[in-house]
């Protein structure tokens, strides 16, 4: 199972969001590089990137930060949070980013995320954040009535590969996964599931592991000192 560190970035600092509330944030860092570049030295071989001001507004004011970011590690990164058209799609894939992920966008403009995935294949993640099983969008701040496991088939129809599940309810809380959620997602699909909220204990990780969950994104734990990344990389 692959481990993403997280670096969630707000006004180009390193924040944590609980529950995806913007005015319940904590600023761990002022310096996102200085995080990556850290996470790197640990043993890091993915970092997951998240521009909380993009995902809200559509304004990618960290833009300078991922660029930073991508000169000073050697590893791959992935991105996501305000990409929500062509353009940039692929001014980061330009910049040398691995992976962008697709939130809002690919629920509101399913032939534009057709489109990319044939264009860009496994380069595009679409990030599913739910809440109660139906899809949030805009940064977490709405919630559709979609329910989050027909939205996945349906993006899975048109060739997507891999999903990043954030449960909102359990983000930021160290109260653990939603393992119902992630079991079911494990047996209704074959698409790679990427794991994100709750994670806390080692119990978290194994168990994540042992159903076959293809990667773990990791934020809070690590920056509460909850989780070791070197521990949870040998795991």
């Amino acid at each position: 199972m692959i481990i993403y560190p997280a670096i969630d970035m707000k006004d180009q600092s390193c924040v944590r969001l609980t529950q995806g509330s913007y005015e319940r944030m904590t600023v761990y860092e002022a310096d996102p590089i200085k995080v990556a570049k850290d996470w790197e030295a640990k043993g890091a071989s993915i970092l997951h990137l998240v521009d909380l001001d993009g995902a809200r507004n559509g304004e990618r004011v960290n833009e300078p930060v991922v660029k930073r970011i991508l000169k000073n590690v050697h590893i791959p990164v992935q991105l996501g949070g305000g990409i929500r058209d062509t353009q940039g799609v692929e001014t980061f894939l330009d910049l040398g980013v691995a992976q962008v992920i697709i939130g809002t966008a690919a629920l509101k403009n399913k032939p534009w995320i057709t489109e990319m995935l044939k264009v860009h294949g496994g380069r595009i993640v679409v990030s599913i954040d739910a809440k109660k099983g139906l899809i949030a969008t805009d940064g977490w701040e709405t919630v559709s009535s979609t329910r989050a496991l027909d939205y996945i088939k349906e993006l899975e129809s048109y060739g997507l590969t891999r999903i990043v599940y954030t449960d909102i309810e359990k983000d930021g809380m160290l109260s653990g996964p939603n393992f119902q959620m992630y079991e079911e997602l494990q047996q209704a699909l074959s698409i790679e599931v990427i794991a994100s909220g709750g994670i806390t204990t080692m119990g978290d990780i194994k168990r994540l592991k042992g159903m076959g969950i293809y990667g773990a994104i990791i934020g809070k734990a690590l920056y509460n000192g909850n989780l070791d990344l070197e521990e949870v990389l040998n795991c």
